[in-house]
């Protein structure tokens, strides 16, 4: 009774995938499952996957062993990972299979396929378009806070003024650093002078002058003397 059931569904399946279905063995067979995905060129051949079908002898009592891969051939599905995605593919089909025990499945099966799968792809690039706009998003806040400023918090607040304080702080000391030192050089060029030898009073021109003043003074001196007689 089994086997009967197997061919008779077989050749009803024959009839809707003409060209998908690929003969294994008496029991087994191929389906290439073709999906719709967003964004997809109308032109462009539709991405695949590869339903195995293989029947028991106790089909439809039990469950059909089944397998999910990859197309060899067509391109792949975007955002779909097999084998890796298969045994989540696989279990999505588990009620379907439980539902339907005793009676023809396996083109309820197909279509379930397709649509969880298509579904799945859909998911995905829904939330990568949506984790881009996210990105686009911080990047253009991040550019228009050059341009508006950073909001003002008691924090930030607090954050800068201590900041200032301690540059103000740092300025403080290195003005009172610079004119104790302007101080000292003064202080130290004055004591100089002072102390300065004679052939430091000559290499600032000094040296002349002096000479000059002190003879000026002493015939000064010597015209009060000559007009002088001993004795007188």
């Amino acid at each position: 009774m089994g086997r009967e059931e197997q061919i008779e569904e077989r050749e009803v399946l024959d009839s809707i995938f003409p060209d998908e279905i690929t003969d294994i063995s008496e029991t087994s067979y191929k389906v290439s499952i073709a999906l719709d995905v967003p964004g997809q060129d109308d032109e462009a051949k539709a991405p695949t996957i590869i339903l195995t079908v293989t029947y028991p002898p106790t089909y439809p009592d039990t469950p059909p062993d089944l397998s999910i891969a990859s197309s060899p051939n067509g391109p792949k599905p975007p955002h779909l990972a097999l084998p890796d995605d298969a045994p989540h593919l696989l279990s999505t089909l588990s009620e379907t299979i439980t539902d339907s025990l005793g009676a023809a499945m396996i083109f309820t099966l197909i279509s379930t396929l397709k649509e969880t799968t298509e579904a799945l792809i859909t998911t995905r690039l829904s939330a990568l378009r949506a984790a881009e706009d996210d990105e686009r998003a911080l990047a253009e806040e991040a550019e228009n806070a050059k341009f508006h400023g950073e909001a003002v918090t008691r924090e930030r607040f607090l954050e800068w003024r201590a900041r200032f304080r301690e540059e103000m702080e740092r300025v403080e000391e290195e003005r009172v650093r610079g004119e104790e030192e302007a101080m000292g050089k003064k202080e130290m060029a004055r004591r100089g002078e002072v102390r300065a030898t004679g052939r430091q009073l000559w290499e600032r021109g000094l040296v002349g002058k002096v000479d000059e003043e002190e003879g000026e003074e002493e015939r000064d001196a010597l015209s009060g003397v000559e007009g002088l007689r001993v004795g007188e």
